[in-house]
Parts: structure tokens; C-alpha cells; sequence
């Protein structure tokens, strides 16, 4: 499928599609006339490569998953090098989490020094 087509069914640019061929993440096959064709396969690696970006990875995080899929695995997640990518994720998210507990600690502390009858509200309260 040429590039306008792919982009509608992938929920991308045309923009975003030239910069994963240009970043090694998709290749496109080119025809006489030089327009970009796509595959199906193709289809699979962007859809996963938006799915990581979705969940706050990185393009060159989400390189080991594009390997994975490009080997012939079903899921790009399933192989070694993508789950040491979400084992080092989740410690950076974790270290983040503590990192926002801590900040809040700090703050809820201020606003108690600050005013000492106001009522602090719980994570998760609106």
C-alpha cells in the first residue's frame, strides 16, 4: 500500500511514517516511479511502535520490539532484549513515583507549616 494509504490505517503521518524509515525502524520498498509501498509487516511494526510511544517509550526504546517483530515473533514483547527494556522501564517509573512522593511530602509539610488548619487531601482526591 502506498504511503497515504498505510498512514490512514496506521493513525500516523505521512510525516511520522518518512521519520521511522529515516530512524531504521520501517523501510519502505520503493517502485519504478520511486513512491513508497508498505506491507502488512509494516503495518504490525508501526502499530507497535505506537503503542510504546503511547505508553511513554521512546523510538530507540522501542527498537528491540521492532527486531523481535521483524524475526518472526508474534508479539514484539517476547523477546530478551524488549523485556529488559520494560524491566528498566518500570524501575524508571518507580524511581519517578518515589520521586513525586517525595516532592509531595515535602509540600503537604509546607502547607501544614503554612496553614495548620487546612485539611491536606489524600492521592487521588480531586
Amino acid at each position: 500500500m502506498r504511503i497515504g494509504e498505510f498512514a490512514r490505517r496506521a493513525g500516523v503521518s505521512t510525516r511520522a511514517l518518512r521519520y521511522y524509515e529515516q530512524q531504521g525502524m520501517i523501510t519502505a520498498r520503493r517502485t519504478a516511479n520511486g513512491y513508497r509501498e508498505y506491507s502488512e509487516a509494516d503495518l504490525k511494526l508501526v502499530t507497535e511502535i505506537r503503542s510504546l510511544l503511547g505508553v511513554g517509550f521512546t523510538l530507540e526504546d522501542a527498537r528491540p520490539f521492532v527486531a523481535c517483530l521483524r524475526a518472526g515473533h508474534e508479539s514484539g514483547g517476547s523477546c530478551p532484549e524488549s523485556v529488559a527494556v520494560y524491566q528498566r522501564k518500570l524501575t524508571e517509573i518507580d524511581d519517578e513515583i518515589r520521586m513525586l512522593l517525595a516532592r509531595r511530602a515535602e509540600v503537604a509539610a509546607q502547607l501544614t507549616t503554612a496553614c495548620p488548619g487546612c485539611v491536606l487531601r489524600k492521592v487521588g482526591e480531586s
